[in-house]
């Protein structure tokens, strides 16, 4: 939340807007999450890939459809902060750009940058929201091993 505000603040940065940081955010949870459940579970964690009831005929498919949307996890978590986070920063700074070019007649570009503004705030609390759920949801897939 803290790294989401920090660009609203004149001559702030928003860090969370680097694809880099919030792939290692995404991937210290996602091995986080990957070591407690070996831990947890020990070798019956990785049976997450394979759920129960499942014909052994679809494993061969099943499998490797399912390692390869648990590591998707991290890319997914990353991209999502990281391009709501920039493209807010973006629309912001376009429309600031249209005030001082406008001068006097800048009127209208302000209010919506007003409006985007406290639009942007609100999406800052949303996405750490978001991140910070998903989170806690594939903690908890882990523990109860869905």
């Amino acid at each position: 939340l803290f790294g989401n505000t920090l660009g609203l603040i004149p001559g702030g940065f928003t860090y969370t807007s680097h694809i880099v940081v919030t792939f290692s955010m995404a991937i210290f949870v996602i091995c986080a999450v990957t070591v407690i459940g070996v831990l947890r579970h020990g070798w019956h964690f990785f049976g997450l890939f394979a759920p129960g009831g499942c014909p052994i005929f679809v494993m061969p498919l099943l499998i490797p459809i399912e390692l390869l949307s648990y590591a998707m996890r991290p890319i997914s978590l990353s991209l999502r902060l990281a391009i709501n986070m920039t493209a807010g920063h973006i629309m912001l700074a376009t429309f600031s750009g249209f005030i001082i070019a406008l001068g006097i007649f800048g009127l209208l570009p302000f209010a919506l940058t007003v409006a985007l503004y406290g639009l942007e705030l609100a999406i800052a609390f949303l996405q750490a929201y978001v991140f910070t759920v998903l989170s806690c949801i594939y903690l908890q897939d882990t523990i109860q091993l869905h």
